[in-house]
């Protein structure tokens, strides 16, 4: 009997092999973009994964607010949150800090050098509780002697070679200091789908000798409650849920924070949340994240496309199974007559759509196997890794699949054996009115999704151009940023530097040079509290500090609102400071120009309002501007930025390299070119807007498949109608409005749906955005016709076939 449906429904595929053909490549298409996106989603849900520990591991939030207002969230805290947790709650297995250890350093045997930036000082429980896998050396001491370093396999080949790096020492350099650090150890690259990325460990008790070294008595480091560069993270007891810890911390935080007299008076408050280890890298978009994080909402986005893709696909077969129903009831009648039950030919419908959809599977594996290296280089992942989805997916992919392919099938399965065989064979037989606005609904829905995919893809378009062109406030382009020279005692430094400047202006490529102690694209953490000298204690603002030299506002050609530049006309500009206008707003003044010459406190001394800048955006439009001060520091060391003439950036480069190593060479040359490092912020939201304007397209597309499929069979349908009304002399142009203005009203119908569906899911996503574009009624428009137009040639191609016959 199975035999039998196989070999009747393989007859059937065959002699209508157009329909079969439409049907096999649609489901292909939806299915391989399922299958992509899935792939996609999974590796975006995998972060932290690998980690046995992840569900029990959480990672401190700090949330500070004044006057009951919410003033920053950074996801680093105080160092001596954790010790302390660790202290009052039993639940708390164990805790780990990391500081960032960024550092300059060098194998002088070998004369390599490099300045490295995705380094930790960690606590020894870092190894354990991040799952580092240690290669060469002893995890349980490889951090706790403070003259030692651990490093990833990639970063000792980087500086060892071929050689044994353990026992081997590496030099770390910078102005007043020089460690000379052995490898304690070599732990595998630390995988790439973790929200951190470690290349080298460095023990936590060095950051505390570093510290003792510049003269702190305090033991800063375990005993700090105001300074916020570490990241915190806790692994609670098994059985605990993260949930319960987190109720215990508005006490907790009241115990050992709010109570101080300085909090007080600054009427300040700081609250503390958990967020799970696994979260952080969906969830998690605070002040100095790790990395540059995934957004939680995209990827559900992504994660609802591939099911619309797919359903999308599924309608298509619907339709076109049910359009077809006069054609095959003769064939059910006919069976009947011959004794065929109703749950027989059920059957043999189900084995027509299941073969259907496993030869799509079987396309399908070509299609992903030829597309995975592309689609891979848009999400950020290796050219080279192969198609890979973890069993979870695999399992959900199989049971939707499967449940698919039945319900798709089961409804014309129930249509076509539900045929009555007199009435059939009769000729009496009819198309119902149900099965007629089914089809009718399915493909507004297709439509719909379609014109919210089409729309929804021109929002996320604007919104990644907007913020890529908007004027930033201060001029980026061409300009190279060097990594600045830090291995110098402070006298050679101020004799090296000013010939060194010289020197790059004369070649007359370099338009200037200025320093500063970040340049845009790098958050500030450098904070403090400022306040207008005139009020009282508690009346006080966080400020974001910024060290630049004379030349850094003009080289970046940033708008003075107000007042002037640093200038060496004036001595007594180290006790001055230039605002921008955010700031001027939160310290009330009442406008740029009054603030000029006004006093404010800053680290608890007056200083001088000499300038108001424009208001730049330090980060990308997804954030706000932050309230800035400007204090002059023209030996800081961070960064030089170099203007560039335009020409052969490569002969020029090679050019400053070689004054560079002229007067620092113990210091790597180092660079990179600023507006590419700027938009790397929008790295995510630019991958997003590709998928989904991809994943969008083709959603139309397999649309448009069922649409042609769908007018082909109604022409058909239709034909000795068209004979006649040609033989009473109707024209083309009456043909092609008769045959094409139902499908076009229907389309309409779906834009009046899609209308607020996208205009709901866009607003929701822009909402993200501090910096955002207004959604437009013409892009819904725009959509519509697009859709309008879309319909018009798929379903005017076979009108004009028919009735040109």
């Amino acid at each position: 009997m199975v035999r039998n449906y196989f070999k009747t429904a393989l007859r059937s595929l065959l002699k209508r092999r157009a329909y079969s053909l439409l049907n096999i490549v649609g489901l292909a298409v939806g299915i391989s973009s399922c299958l992509l996106i899935f792939q996609y989603v999974a590796f975006e849900r995998s972060f932290d994964d690998f980690n046995s520990n992840a569900s029990q591991i959480a990672r401190i939030r700090l949330d500070s607010y004044k006057e009951g207002k919410m003033q920053w969230q950074s996801a680093t805290s105080y160092p001596a949150i954790g010790p302390t947790l660790k202290k009052d709650f039993p639940e708390v297995e164990a805790f780990c800090r990391l500081h960032d250890a960024e550092a300059l350093l060098s194998n002088d045997e070998r004369n390599v050098k490099f300045k490295e930036t995705k380094g930790y000082f960690a606590d020894p429980e870092a190894i354990r509780m991040f799952g580092i896998e240690l290669t060469r050396g002893n995890p349980a001491t490889a951090l706790t002697d403070p003259d030692q370093i651990l490093l990833s396999e990639s970063t000792a080949r980087k500086y060892f070679g071929t050689e044994e790096p353990v026992g081997k020492r590496l030099i770390s350099r910078e102005a007043n200091q020089k460690l000379d650090l052995q490898v304690a150890g070599v732990f595998k690259d630390y995988p790439g789908n973790s929200h951190l990325d470690i290349q080298y460990l460095a023990p936590y008790a060095l950051l505390a000798k570093l510290m003792r070294a510049d003269g702190d008595t305090t033991n800063a480091t375990e005993t700090a409650w105001g300074w916020y560069d570490f990241y915190t993270y806790v692994q609670l007891r098994k059985g605990v849920d993260i949930g319960q810890l987190e109720a215990k911390l508005p006490a907790f935080s009241d115990r050992h924070m709010n109570g101080g007299d300085w909090r007080k008076a600054n009427k300040y408050k700081n609250e503390l949340s958990l967020i799970p280890l696994k979260d952080i890298h969906l969830y998690s978009n605070f002040n100095q994240e790790a990395e540059i994080n995934g957004s939680g909402q995209a990827v559900t986005f992504l994660f609802l496309i591939a099911f619309l893709i797919l359903g999308i696909a599924w309608i298509n077969y619907i339709n076109l199974a049910t359009a077809r129903s006069l054609e095959r009831a003769k064939e059910v009648g006919i069976r009947k007559v011959m004794g065929a039950g109703r749950s027989s030919l059920i059957a043999q419908f189900l084995v027509e759509s299941f073969i259907l959809n496993l030869s799509a599977l079987a396309l399908v594996i070509g299609f992903v196997f030829l597309l995975t290296p592309t689609f891979n280089q848009m999400i950020g992942r290796g050219v080279d890794l192969g198609f890979e989805l973890p069993l979870m997916y695999w399992l959900g992919f199989i049971l939707l699949f499967l449940t698919g392919t039945f319900l798709s099938g089961i409804y014309p399965a129930f249509v076509l054996s539900g045929y009555q065989p007199v009435k059939v064979l009769k000729g009496s037989f009819k198309n119902t009115a149900g099965g007629l606005s089914l089809r009718k609904g399915l493909i507004i829905g297709q439509f719909a999704t379609s014109i919210t995919l089409i729309a929804g893809t021109l929002i996320v378009y604007q919104q990644v151009q907007f913020m890529r062109n908007q004027k930033l406030g201060a001029n980026i382009n061409q300009t190279l940023v060097i990594n600045g020279a830090v291995s110098q005692p402070d006298s050679l430094y101020s004799r090296n530097f000013q010939p060194f400047k010289n020197e790059l202006l004369a070649l007359g490529k370099v338009k200037n040079l200025s320093v500063s102690s970040e340049v845009m694209g790098k958050e500030i953490y450098w904070t403090n509290d400022c306040r207008k000298a005139d009020k009282p204690r508690g009346g006080g603002i966080t400020l974001y500090n910024l060290g630049i030299d004379y030349d850094f506002i003009p080289a970046y050609t940033i708008d003075l609102k107000a007042g002037r530049n640093f200038s060496k006309d004036f001595p007594n500009d180290k006790s001055a400071v230039i605002l921008n206008e955010q700031a001027v707003k939160l310290l009330d003044f009442e406008s740029s120009e009054k603030a000029i010459n006004q006093k404010i406190v800053r680290q608890g001394k007056q200083m001088t309002v000499v300038g108001v800048v424009s208001d730049f955006h330090q980060l990308g439009l997804k954030k706000p501007v932050d309230p800035m001060v400007m204090v002059l520091e023209p030996n800081v060391r961070s960064f030089y930025s170099a203007k560039m003439e335009a020409g052969n950036s490569r002969e020029t480069l090679a050019e400053i390299e070689q004054i560079w190593n002229k007067y620092f060479p113990t210091d790597p040359f180092s660079y990179f070119f600023l507006d590419d490092f700027f938009n790397q912020q929008y790295m995510a939201d630019t991958q997003f807007g590709l998928l989904f304007g991809l994943f969008s397209f083709l959603a139309i597309l397999i649309a448009c498949f069922g649409l042609l499929g769908l007018s082909a069979y109604n022409v058909l349908q239709r034909s000795k109608e068209i004979g006649i009304r040609k033989v009473m002399g109707a024209s083309i142009q009456n043909l092609l409005v008769l045959l094409s203005k139902d499908f076009l009203r229907l389309v309409i119908f779906s834009f009046v749906i899609a209308i607020p569906t996208g205009w709901y899911l866009m607003q929701k996503w822009l909402n993200d955005f501090a910096f955002r574009i207004e959604i437009q009624w013409w892009v819904f428009a725009l959509a519509g016709i697009a859709a309008v137009f879309i319909a018009l040639i798929t379903v005017g191609f076979q009108a004009l076939k028919a009735a040109v016959v």
